[in-house]
């Protein structure tokens, strides 16, 4: 029996990625045809940094190249839309404690000015008080709502993932 050496040319992709995304990538860049060659934590970038390998001459290239890029997007969306969970409810939240703050000032400066007043130190430092404890409760309620407005959207993203994924799964066979 003659075993025949045959060449492979590879070509290599790496890329820095959202950690919680790594099943992801790894297992719908494997449907366009590249192999995991490694995993390492990015500590600079704070990310994930995943290299792939896949044969040259592969069948279909520029129809993979455009489903790739497609997958890439679809990615990409579904990391806005989580990220857009909590974007809201944070502004909120920091406005509505930043409000407090500055009733507190108002109370404060009431307080210690020359001819000290009081009435006008407690009327500010009251909504001052509630201004501080009140962005706990709206943060979970606006957050809460963001993501039962966002994840039937995410999951309408997933769908089409897995759609470019199957067509390009499809061109590899």
């Amino acid at each position: 029996m003659i075993e025949e050496n045959t060449f492979i040319g590879y070509e290599y992709k790496s890329m820095i990625i959202n950690p919680e995304m790594e099943s992801l990538y790894i297992d719908g860049y494997h449907n366009f045809g590249w192999i995991l060659e490694s995993s390492l934590p990015n500590s600079l970038k704070g990310g994930l940094a995943i290299k792939f390998k896949r044969d040259r001459k592969i069948r279909n290239k520029a129809e993979l190249i455009r489903l790739s890029r497609q997958f890439d997007a679809c990615v990409e969306e579904v990391n806005e839309l989580e990220r857009s969970k909590t974007i809201m409810p944070t502004i909120t939240a920091f406005t509505i404690g930043l409000i407090g703050c500055v009733c507190m000032a108002i109370s404060v400066f009431a307080i210690t000015a020359v001819t000290p007043n009081i009435i006008v130190s407690i009327i500010a430092a009251i909504p001052g008080f509630i201004c501080w404890i009140l962005p706990y409760f709206c943060y979970s309620l606006l957050k809460s709502k963001q993501i039962n407005k966002i994840n039937p959207l995410i999951d309408k993203k997933y769908d089409e993932i897995y759609e470019v994924c199957e067509k390009a799964n499809g061109l590899l066979t």
